[in-house]
């Protein structure tokens, strides 16, 4: 089970790896240097918020409209465009692939938690109807 995290991890580290160049590429080819990391983290979320809009209309959020067979080659192509963004984000703010990792790690534990009223932090417990 070990063996399969590490690849795991590896698979992330080369997403962050990667993102880390083709922003560097982004920033040396359009002469971006200027930017400040906190501009970029604005206009990477307005970039992701275009691209969440654009999943959205793949997946027929318009009730008042006909529904289209949903084509998941587009639908996946968007996930992977939003995760552009976000590695990037991540990347702007300092963290890493395995801080990534330990962060969501940590946080899916605490939302089971949540789920199952258990959390320090309160207002998510099932009423008893929901049990």
């Amino acid at each position: 089970m070990e063996d399969k995290m590490e690849d795991k991890m590896d698979m992330l580290q080369v997403i962050f790896d990667l993102q880390k160049k083709f922003d560097t590429e982004i920033v040396e080819k359009r002469n971006l240097a200027g930017i400040s990391p906190d501009q970029w983290i604005q206009k990477e979320v307005l970039a992701m918020l275009s691209e969440l809009a654009e999943l959205l209309d793949e997946v027929n959020f318009k009730w008042w409209k006909n529904p289209k067979e949903i084509n998941y080659e587009n639908v996946k192509g968007e996930l992977i465009d939003i995760l552009h963004f976000f590695a990037s984000m991540c990347i702007k703010v300092g963290m890493d692939a395995s801080e990534v990792y330990a962060r969501y790690i940590e946080k899916n534990k605490e939302n089971f938690l949540r789920q199952y009223g258990k959390s320090a932090k309160k207002g998510y417990e099932l009423s008893k109807s929901e049990d």
